[in-house]
């Protein structure tokens, strides 16, 4: 049996090399290239042609600016995809944002070489993998899918929110707010979380139902 292919990401170097290493003394285990979050990750997949992505989100995930997307907004752009990712979380703080970006694993960045190894494998072949520490996150939100107070939104986010609810495309919400389009899908995937929404009309049906938008 051929060994997986591995795609790391990561913006911090330290952090590449480090599962670089640990990988590469893995059985089955081929590390077939590294790359940064904010470079042309849609490029790489097609270049290295990868079974598995493990994507290291740093210590603080946080969204970044029009002309900086972070690995946050980088996720979803990957979602469309279909490439099976494993994202690596400081805690439990981003476990529900980044799940709704399409990943199919949630570890934690200290996960030890046994635990990552074993998860590669069943990621790869469409299993979902996800630490007992973020599990009780992603629960809660399935089990109280609407918010409690409209403070849940950023007014950022209830910008985008109103723009949706008329039906506009990522693109013209873009041009509209002068953000870049990569931007503009982290705001909607976190939207559609914290309504606990499958879908944009989802989330406009559920933000109305809350007094969020007037249409």
């Amino acid at each position: 049996m051929p060994d997986l292919r591995i795609l790391i990401i990561a913006d911090d170097p330290l952090a590449r090399a480090g599962l670089a290493t640990l990988l590469t003394h893995q059985l089955g285990c081929t590390v077939v290239g590294q790359m940064a979050a904010h470079t042309d990750i849609l490029t790489g997949l097609h270049l290295y042609q990868p079974d598995v992505v493990v994507w290291d989100l740093g210590w603080e995930p946080t969204p970044g600016s029009a002309e900086a997307p972070t690995g946050l907004e980088r996720l979803v752009e990957v979602r469309d995809t279909g490439q099976p990712v494993v994202a690596l979380l400081p805690d439990d703080r981003y476990a529900t944002l980044v799940w709704a970006s399409g990943v199919r694993g949630l570890l934690l960045r200290d996960v030890d070489a046994v635990t990552l190894t074993l998860a590669l494998p069943a990621i790869a072949q469409g299993l979902v993998v996800c630490d007992a520490a973020l599990v009780s996150g992603l629960l809660s939100v399935r089990q109280s899918p609407l918010m409690s107070s409209t403070e849940a939104l950023t007014p950022r986010e209830q910008e985008v929110l109103q723009l949706l609810a008329e039906g506009l495309p990522n693109k013209t919400i873009a041009d509209r707010l002068h953000i870049s389009e990569h931007t503009v899908k982290f705001h909607v995937n976190a939207i559609l979380s914290k309504l606990g929404a499958q879908s944009r009309t989802e989330a406009v049906v559920r933000a109305t139902r809350l007094g969020l938008l007037l249409l």
